[in-house]
């Protein structure tokens, strides 16, 4: 008995969009880096990059639960003696949104190419627009329990 293993000209992409406004960046994060991946389909293979192509809308408007946004932090290092630049997710998410969210999807990819890869999959826009109305990407609706938060 064999293993099957799809070929690259087998693999079905397509194009979610989300809308990420009043969504939980950490359960925000782990659908879409499930999409990437592609473990949604039934055909998954670990080894390949199987996943679809992923848009986030409103980047700016993501949520942080438990005063997170102020006591987590995004470290950044320029590979220099005292390059270290601390910053909190507020001020991260103020700055540039669509890197903030962007940074956290990456964190929950594969450590290598093959994660290099995956990333490349996403797009992620601070506001209401984006430019690939072309590809006909279809309105991705999160399952309620990672959707919104409650008052």
């Amino acid at each position: 008995m064999t293993t099957y293993t799809p070929k690259a000209s087998e693999i079905d992409r397509q194009w979610h969009v989300v809308d990420a406004e009043g969504l939980v960046l950490g359960r925000l994060a782990t659908e879409v880096a499930r999409l990437l991946r592609g473990k949604h389909k039934p055909t998954f293979t670990p080894n390949t990059d199987m996943g679809d192509h992923v848009i986030i809308i409103n980047a700016s408007k993501v949520v942080l639960t438990s005063g997170k946004a102020e006591k987590k932090m995004v470290y950044d290092h320029s590979g220099f003696p005292g390059g270290l630049r601390a910053q909190s997710y507020a001020e991260a998410l103020e700055r540039k949104p669509a890197e903030a969210v962007r940074r956290t999807v990456k964190g929950m990819l594969p450590k290598n190419r093959l994660g290099a890869q995956m990333l490349t999959k996403l797009k992620v826009y601070a506001g209401e627009t984006h430019p690939h109305g072309a590809q006909n990407p279809v309105q991705l609706d999160l399952p309620q329990a990672v959707a919104r938060i409650r008052a």
